[in-house]
């Protein structure tokens, strides 16, 4: 995702040095590298994955870089590690902008939107880059400074939470409508919900490109994974007693694709052999 939002903003007359040391395509060998090629005062943006990774890398770039440089995470790390980041930072005259990035692969053509925090001047200082990487038109709708550092990725968590949620929405009406016999074209009906309908979106426009790609999706496991935002979501709501049965109910679904065999289903089936004397389903040895 860096890579094409590199792209981006270098098509957009901004002078850019990427790092990655997992590429080729990379611009320079290391960081220090990278800030001795940007003229002072620098704007590093990084987009690693979230956790040790970007504490590390925010770690070594507050001991090369200058007072008066200004640091932005684009990558989807936890809000509370923001304070933290930008303290360590503040300490040595740096700026810090927590920006949250959707947009996904496609977003080098598309553009991105992006939900920033910080300090006023910070956001206002790094604009032209930010205008750089939003869609065409209308710039109010798909770019927000939502408040000081924190709020930035605050906003993208919850973006995700509920980006969880309407995709399990639509892959159960996607299950329902395959086991309806009477239903003859699932995918014309699902095209049918991207245009005029209450229900369409980009997220069903990609559900039904995937169909087309392979009807019966006989390619793909059911195995879902979860990169931590869906979890960090349900834990806030339950930190400010926010009900979110949606989102939770399609994290556990995720949890639910990864077993071959449920426990949990284990044990009610054999309480209901118990209690009722009910037909279980024995396991071939």
């Amino acid at each position: 995702m860096g890579h094409n939002m590199r792209e981006r903003m270098r098509s957009r007359g901004h002078d850019i040095v990427g790092y990655d040391p997992r590429i080729g395509s990379s611009d320079v060998d290391s960081l220090a590298d990278l800030v001795s090629r940007l003229e002072a005062p620098r704007i590093v943006w990084v987009m690693v994955p979230h956790g040790r990774a970007t504490q590390d890398t925010v770690h070594t770039l507050g001991n090369l870089l200058d007072p008066g440089d200004l640091v932005i995470d684009g990558g989807n790390s936890r809000f509370t590690d923001d304070q933290a980041h930008a303290k360590r930072l503040a300490a040595r005259g740096i700026g810090y902008i927590d920006c949250g990035v959707s947009g996904g692969i496609r977003g080098k053509e598309l553009g991105y939107a992006l939900m920033v925090g910080g300090e006023s001047e910070d956001v206002a200082r790094a604009m032209p880059l930010f205008e750089s990487l939003l869609p065409e038109g209308d710039p109010t709708k798909c770019f927000v400074h939502a408040g000081p550092v924190g709020a930035g990725h605050f906003a993208k968590m919850v973006h995700n939470g509920v980006e969880y949620g309407l995709m399990q929405a639509y892959a159960e009406g996607y299950e329902l409508l395959c086991a309806e016999h009477l239903v003859t074209d699932v995918q014309g009906v699902l095209r049918a919900w991207t245009a005029g309908t209450v229900v369409r979106s980009w997220l069903l426009d990609l559900l039904v490109e995937a169909l087309g790609a392979d009807p019966a999706l006989s390619e793909i496991s059911g195995y879902v994974d979860d990169s931590g935002e869906g979890r960090w979501t349900v834990e806030e709501a339950i930190g400010h007693s926010v009900p979110a049965p949606v989102i939770t109910a399609a994290l556990f679904a995720r949890f639910s694709s990864r077993q071959l065999d449920s426990p949990a289903m284990k044990a009610v089936s054999a309480l209901r052999q118990q209690f009722g004397g009910h037909a279980v389903q024995k396991v071939a040895l």
